[in-house]
């Protein structure tokens, strides 16, 4: 075999080699994507109610209100307490706000409440201005800034709602927003309220 010819097979596997590259290249932007991986069950059950496995002990939270002053919800027992942990800066609870103000004026009273308690670090300087902001009415500052909340209710994220009974268990849960005016979650209450 000559030069000239060791040249001209050298160029061919070349081309051979650089075509199968180009339709490697090509067939692979043309294949679909890879499958998302699979929501945790944590995030697939994320605005559903999620029943306590069994009744606790009666939930021991200390916070305080908008002028400072040391709240517990201890102070609640009798009633059934929708306590809700959220934040200013979580667009998923600023989403849920309303429709727990909404239901906080429909149910509150003697036998129900909501007590919405925010994780905000600023405290009273940021979340009074925005509670007024959205036009929240029934909903009271409630702060807990060291995020001791977070970690008595072991919330895995915000927003994070747990429903008590009168003697302060939990009776359910549910992880993200939730729309708590709704007729499905309103039942719920109503139900909880009469047991």
């Amino acid at each position: 075999m000559n030069l000239a010819s060791l040249r001209l097979v050298v160029a061919l596997v070349a081309l051979v080699l650089a075509g199968v590259v180009l339709a490697l290249v090509f067939f692979d932007r043309m294949a679909p994507p890879p499958p998302p991986p699979a929501p945790s069950p944590q995030a697939r059950n994320l605005g559903q109610w999620q029943p306590a496995n069994a009744r606790g002990e009666p939930v021991a939270l200390d916070f305080i209100d908008g002028a400072g002053a040391a709240r517990s919800l201890a102070e609640w027992r009798g009633r059934v307490v929708l306590v809700n942990l959220w934040a200013t800066w979580c667009a998923p609870c600023v989403e849920e706000m309303p429709a727990l103000d909404r239901i906080a004026a429909r149910l509150g009273g003697p036998d129900f409440d909501v007590v919405a308690i925010s994780v905000d670090r600023q405290g009273a300087a940021v979340v009074a201005p925005f509670l007024g902001k959205l036009g929240l009415t029934r909903l009271a500052t409630y702060l807990d800034p060291s995020n001791a909340a977070v970690r008595v209710l072991g919330a895995p994220g915000l927003p994070v709602s747990v429903v008590l009974d009168r003697e302060g268990r939990e009776l359910g849960r549910v992880l993200g927003a939730a729309e708590w005016d709704s007729p499905a979650f309103e039942a719920l209450l109503r139900r909880a309220i009469g047991s």
